[in-house]
């Protein structure tokens, strides 16, 4: 697989990845409850979400508690940053190479979700205001946070199925369970369907 192509998915990836945040964030504030979404088919919703840190909001700060909330973004971001290289290192070196073209398909897609959520930890807080209770508007130099520090748009959920788990359970005994819960983007869709393709298809990408 050429490098052009190569190129094209990441572009692609991108484009969707933050149009559609963009758009999230021009059009609609964010509410008090997480749960209220902009648009509902049951399985399906659309909502806006900010995520300061992590998969799932968690935060390195609630790994390591003797550091702030802005430590451990700022450790977060630098990591994304330093990630994004040697992705890409891993992605030329693979096509000069001429490995599987599944493998080169598959860090393509990671490469993109990588850049796309580093594009919002980096940029957001500078070039938009704050979304809470409001709609955000572009204003470089002028938005909800510094360089560095800003929240990655989330908006897509597939709530597919909940039930209660049966009383006897310990710990979680009639508490109520949905799956699948977590809010995400187009960007960490990307990535988790290129570890997919290397997990599926491993005796083929990896022999």
């Amino acid at each position: 697989m050429s490098f052009n192509k190569s190129i094209l998915i990441i572009f692609c990836v991108l484009l969707i990845d933050q149009f559609s945040k963009i758009y999230i964030k021009l059009h609609f504030p964010l509410t008090l409850y997480s749960s209220d979404a902009l648009m509902d088919w049951g399985w399906f919703k659309i909502l806006f979400v900010e995520n300061k840190g992590m998969a799932w909001g968690a935060k390195i700060s609630d790994f390591i508690p003797f550091i702030s909330e802005r430590v451990g973004k700022f450790i977060l971001t630098s990591v994304r940053i330093m990630a994004v290289p040697l992705i890409f290192y891993w992605l030329n070196d693979s096509i000069k190479k001429r490995e599987n073209k599944l493998l080169i398909i598959s860090i393509s897609l990671v490469l993109a979700g990588a850049i796309g959520n580093l594009i919002d930890s980096v940029f957001y807080g500078y070039l938009f205001t704050d979304s809470y209770l409001n709609i955000a508007t572009f204003n470089p130099g002028n938005g909800y946070e510094s360089l560095l520090y800003g929240h990655v748009v989330d908006m897509l959920q597939f709530p597919m199925v909940t039930w209660n788990w049966p009383s006897w359970i310990p710990y979680i005994g009639g508490e109520s369970f949905t799956f699948f819960e977590p809010v995400f983007n187009i960007a960490d869709t990307a990535i988790s369907t290129g570890v997919g393709i290397m997990i599926v298809f491993n005796k083929r990408i990896f022999p």
